[in-house]
């Protein structure tokens, strides 16, 4: 951590977060013809989208810049591991490790606990005390909808309001407990390697995250903690690589799993870049 990292953090501190958050939002949505259609190829181009993998590859095709960013791929585009546990996103692996003591690990100089990332009580954290976890960046050029990683049925979702730090390299480094501190949504999956907890990271201008069995979570923002609970009966059971959700704009995710469940894949560590799909176990 640099002095000119902390420097060029500073600004999140200070801005509106939230509005601008829901400005952006806003916008992705707008119907503008010709001028939307010239953003969404300049954005290609700037981030070297590859369409011919995606199920529409006319960017004409797309009447908001938002379609476009959440656009969905051909069927074939991600294959399945045969492993355990499959990528639930396109990105880049931030972590990947053991939940140690109850600690998750951030980057060098900090961690949080998974206490406070699910924000809920030491004893229910407790499930994945000793267990693994990985932390999933998606930069803006990413494929931006989530998928299972293994086969689960949902038991709970809960939503944390919270700030709206980028969730980039820097300021990781940067922010203290970040992942801890920003909004997030955690849903929880019964799987036959125990529970899993999939927590979806909002970050700024990150205008919405939804899910497929219960649609847009934000915007509104709110500033309580909201719970779902489901039964089996009425809980939906999702299949490996089947999709969960969706981010606007950049984000993270972050995974955890109970303890001696899994072994996470060799060839993985901070930087490797993975698929939705791709083995993220042996």
């Amino acid at each position: 951590m640099s002095f000119i990292d902390q420097l060029k953090t500073l600004p999140q501190y200070l801005i509106p977060q939230h509005l601008l958050s829901v400005l952006v939002h806003k916008l992705m949505h707008l119907r503008l013809g010709g001028f939307t259609h010239w953003c969404i190829k300049k954005f290609i181009g700037l981030y070297k989208v590859d369409m011919s993998l995606a199920q529409e590859p006319d960017p004409h095709a797309y009447p908001f810049f938002n379609a476009f960013f959440t656009r969905a791929l051909k069927a074939d585009a991600r294959p399945l591991a045969k492993t355990d546990f499959v990528s639930p996103v396109d990105g880049a692996v931030s972590q990947i490790g053991q939940i140690k003591q109850g600690c998750i690990f951030q980057a060098k100089g900090h961690s949080f606990t998974a206490t406070e990332l699910l924000a809920t009580s030491p004893e229910h954290a407790a499930i994945f005390d000793e267990g693994l976890f990985t932390t999933i960046y998606l930069s803006p050029r990413d494929y931006h909808r989530i998928h299972m990683p293994v086969t689960g049925q949902l038991t709970k979702m809960t939503y944390i309001p919270g700030k709206l730090f980028s969730v980039n390299q820097r300021t990781v480094s940067v922010v203290p407990r970040l992942f801890a501190r920003n909004e997030r949504l955690v849903c929880y999956f019964d799987t036959e390697y125990g529970q899993i907890a999939l927590v979806l990271v909002g970050a700024i201008f990150v205008g919405s995250m939804e899910t497929v069995w219960a649609g847009k979570i934000t915007p509104p923002y709110t500033q309580d903690i909201k719970h779902w609970d489901y039964s089996k009966e009425d809980a939906p059971i999702l299949q490996k690589g089947e999709e969960l959700g969706r981010f606007n704009m950049g984000s993270t995710i972050v995974l955890l799993t109970e303890a001696d469940k899994i072994i996470w894949a060799d060839s993985l560590q901070s930087g490797s870049p993975v698929q939705m799909g791709q083995a993220l176990s042996q």
